[in-house]
């Protein structure tokens, strides 16, 4: 039995690190700075690129878009519903940024949201601030239990405090894990390959 249990295993490995290997963004191979520079002058054109790019990871719960208020420029902000975490078998998600994190949400219950924030630079362009936080599901059965997993998730049930930064949950079934940094660095790479060459980072000086 467990001889068979391990071959299914190694068979979703193979099938999710396959499909994988077809995803259009790739982990990042170079560290962008987080917060990253766009030298990009009009406002609207960085905040719907921004928009497009992180509605294709995750749903949108609000949006306070960057507005030009007299002469000054304020700060925007995305905040999106928590998802559960892409698995081996759903290649088509990219919130599970790599091989390990996307094992890591086939065998628990993983969530993750995002938070952005487009700053304005003080010398022009725009600052993309751009976090992303996974939390744990905080299981109820024992440890060893005949239910699945996936018959405890609760995964629109997140409550926030009121423009946490960072944010902070009130919800006891979920245990924050931090931020997912592989995550961030797949988003602000395709961000960054909408304005910039190739994603090349745009130099601050």
């Amino acid at each position: 039995m467990r001889s068979r249990l391990a071959a299914i295993l190694l068979l979703v490995v193979l099938l999710g690190c396959f499909g994988e290997a077809h995803l259009p963004y790739q982990p990042v191979s170079v560290s962008y700075d987080n917060p990253v520079l766009l030298r990009i002058a009009k406002h609207e054109l960085v905040w719907d690129g921004v928009v497009d790019v992180v509605s294709q990871y995750f749903r949108i719960e609000h949006e306070d878009p960057v507005r030009l208020l007299g002469s000054t420029l304020t700060v925007g902000r995305i905040d999106t519903f928590p998802k559960p975490g892409a698995t081996l078998l759903e290649p088509w998600d990219h919130d599970s940024a790599d091989s390990y994190e996307r094992l890591g949400s086939t065998l628990q219950s993983i969530r993750r949201y995002a938070v952005v924030k487009v700053i304005p630079a003080q010398n022009g362009g725009f600052w993309i601030d751009l976090a992303v936080f996974k939390e744990l599901e905080n299981m109820r059965q024992p440890e060893h239990a005949t239910a699945g997993s996936a018959t405890f998730r609760n995964d629109v049930s997140l409550t926030r405090a009121t423009n946490p930064d960072p944010p902070t949950s009130v919800n006891q079934n979920w245990i924050p894990q931090g931020r997912d940094t592989a995550a961030e660095q797949r988003i602000l790479g395709q961000i960054l390959d909408r304005f910039t060459p190739e994603g090349t980072p745009v130099p601050v000086n």
